[in-house]
């Protein structure tokens, strides 16, 4: 049973959810805010903030974390469901670091409509180069072929074929159009430990399920929160109609960012127990606007207004961690797929919910509104 595994991210988001699964089979998790060395105990999950970096250094990044965690008994690199991203440089350079005798790879997340089919990657039944995510701001997607990615692979589209495909140090590209696909897959490797593994969370679910810890411990869960602050900093559509959707079933509040001190004002104005804090609906630089949510999330945890965190989007994760001073996280569970909710390593406050932008359906942010209570 592998007992070290590393999870290589290139969001914050992404480290999360694909710890997550690894949590709930009952390993302990952390999420670290970037790469240190040794093999993992437990389940290490690192965001190489790489999708943000350019192609060259986003590829150093990754090859030097695979060189690092190079001794985990698993070791996973995880790229986006929807091939945002420098996802061929960082898989072939984490291949070369990792020193693994094949790749497996695997993008499939079946439980948030992405799947592959006959190599190509599609999003809820549409190819993901005629998606929303081929408009993505930052990475338009412009390929969804896997054979056109990663020209070099081999597609099996069948599960016996692939240990004879490690054998021979290929790197496998696998369909996948539902849990059980990915299963099978997980379970055609009989040395796991020989491969680097490159998928969703997804893939990190089905490798989970393989290797459960059934003897894991339970980590200490944080008392209710007091209020609660929702933090939409994602462009995405999806996060969008979410922000709309808690304002519509809840009555929660919202304020768009604008000048840190105004902001935290105006919110602290504010008595519900919760509350929105949204990026503005005008493009603005991203960079601005992270960094103006951080002052305005800092401002209000430090002085104790907020002590619950429900923060989209993995560049906005990052800014607000990091302006609080958090280098990593303890993962307590998944609420619900594509949802993380951590404590800091370094306080016990505040908790937090971590989720990417694209993920769930329009009523998410609302139940994980809900989960205040248990937070």
């Amino acid at each position: 049973m592998p007992i070290g595994i590393a999870v290589l991210a290139d969001d914050l988001t992404s480290a999360g959810d694909s710890a997550a699964p690894f949590r709930r089979a009952g390993h302990r998790a952390r999420i670290l805010l970037s790469a240190s060395a040794g093999t993992p105990d437990g389940v290490t999950a690192i965001d190489l903030g790489s999708r943000l970096l350019d192609e060259a250094d986003a590829a150093t990044r990754a090859g030097e974390a695979a060189r690092l965690f190079a001794g985990s008994e698993l070791l996973v690199k995880t790229v986006d469901s929807t091939l945002r991203g420098h996802v061929a440089a960082e898989v072939h350079a984490a291949w070369k670091g990792s020193g693994r005798r094949a790749v497996v790879v695997a993008p499939a997340f079946p439980a948030e409509g992405r799947v592959t089919v006959n190599g190509v990657q599609h999003v809820d039944g549409v190819p993901v180069h005629l998606s929303a995510y081929a408009r993505d701001p930052v990475h338009p997607v412009r390929c969804s072929d896997l054979a056109r990615v990663f020209p070099a692979a081999v597609l099996a589209e069948r599960a016996a074929d692939v240990p004879a495909l490690v054998d021979a140090g290929e790197m496998i590209v696998c369909s996948a159009a539902g849990d059980a696909d990915l299963d099978r897959l997980v379970a055609a490797v009989p040395r796991p430990d020989e491969v680097l593994w490159v998928g969703s969370p997804g893939l990190a679910a089905a490798l989970a399920r393989a290797y459960p810890h059934p003897d894991g411990a339970t980590p200490a869960t944080p008392p209710p929160a007091r209020r609660l602050l929702v933090v939409a900093g994602s462009a995405n559509p999806v996060t969008r109609r979410q922000v709309a959707e808690l304002r519509a079933l809840a009555g929660v509040p919202e304020v768009v960012v604008g000048d840190p001190a105004t902001t935290a004002r105006r919110l602290r104005e504010l008595s519900a127990p919760v509350l929105t804090l949204r990026a503005p609906a005008e493009r603005r630089p991203p960079d601005t606007i992270t960094r103006a949510l951080a002052a305005v999330v800092s401002d209000l945890v430090e002085d104790g207004f907020v002590d619950a965190l429900v923060l989209t989007g993995g560049a906005t994760a990052v800014a607000v961690l990091r302006a609080l001073g958090v280098t990593g996280l303890h993962l307590i569970d998944e609420p619900e797929p594509g949802a993380a909710r951590c404590l800091p390593l370094e306080r016990p406050y505040p908790s937090v919910l971590m989720k990417a932008g694209g993920f769930g359906d329009d009523a998410m942010l609302h139940r994980l509104s809900r989960v205040r209570e248990s937070l």
